[in-house]
């Protein structure tokens, strides 16, 4: 597998080292470059380009670069994205056009423009994209994490799975979404320090005990850009430790 990954932290990291794990080739694009270097500097033969996702130029040249390095791409590991709390994301009767505006361009735009680049690139012969959805879209929990903006972007990459799953399938090109529950990553940091968000998280999410930890999402993602695979297309994969079907 020659596979993209967006992102550099987190979520992104465990599944670039899963990958890398089973044997595949890894290319990383992130903004961030520390991370990247660290990243890379762990996982043989992988390479890494700086960009924002969000620029449709710094894209473009991003996976021109990926290609070059990998010589095609199989697949796309799209995982890039942010809480828009730094946006002023919130409960909608709150929020600013900005805030709903800031929060779809952290997270949709790099959706998009990932997504179209590596289909771009797998035209012809085939391949895997793996974008990142949310429980949040599906199984909200209005009391601790009333983020619209954010459960709506993540609503997003569903329907936007299930209509490229189902254009691009007589190309032999697979579209499927990974949706996490609260996952022990940096962007959960504050779900992280809050004792009354941890306890409710041992109870929604039995099957972890708590938060989840990125490895279990990393592996669900790399069955869905392997071969094991290979007949499944527009679905949705919740890694959420029993958050959807589990009252707390």
């Amino acid at each position: 597998m020659k596979i993209v990954v967006t992102g550099a932290g987190g979520i992104s990291a465990a599944g670039a080292r899963s990958v890398a794990a089973e044997g595949g080739q890894i290319f990383v694009i992130s903004m961030d470059e520390e991370q990247c270097s660290m990243l890379t500097a762990s996982i043989e033969g992988s390479a890494y380009a700086v960009a924002d996702l969000a620029d449709e130029d710094q894209t473009v040249a991003a996976f021109e670069a990926a290609r070059e390095h990998l010589g095609e791409i199989d697949g796309l590991f799209a995982v890039a994205g942010g809480s828009g709390r730094q946006h002023g994301d919130g409960v909608l009767h709150e929020m600013s056009l900005d805030a709903w505006s800031g929060t779809f361009h952290m997270n949709g735009d790099p959706m998009f423009l990932s997504a179209r680049e590596a289909i771009r690139a797998m035209q012809g012969r085939g391949g895997s994209v793996v974008l990142v959805g949310s429980v949040l879209a599906t199984s909200p929990v209005p009391g601790m994490f009333a983020t619209h903006a954010y459960a709506s972007v993540k609503g997003a990459a569903i329907s936007l799975a299930t209509t490229l799953a189902s254009f691009y399938a007589p190309q032999g090109i697979r579209v499927n979404v990974v949706a996490p529950g609260l996952v022990d990553t940096p962007m959960a940091v504050r779900a992280a320090e809050d004792p009354a968000i941890l306890a409710y998280a041992s109870k929604k999410q039995p099957l972890a005990g708590g938060m989840i930890d990125p490895q279990d999402v990393a592996r669900a993602a790399v069955f869905l850009l392997s071969e094991d695979s290979s007949q499944i297309t527009g679905q949705v994969i919740a890694v959420d430790g029993g958050w959807s079907v589990t009252e707390a």
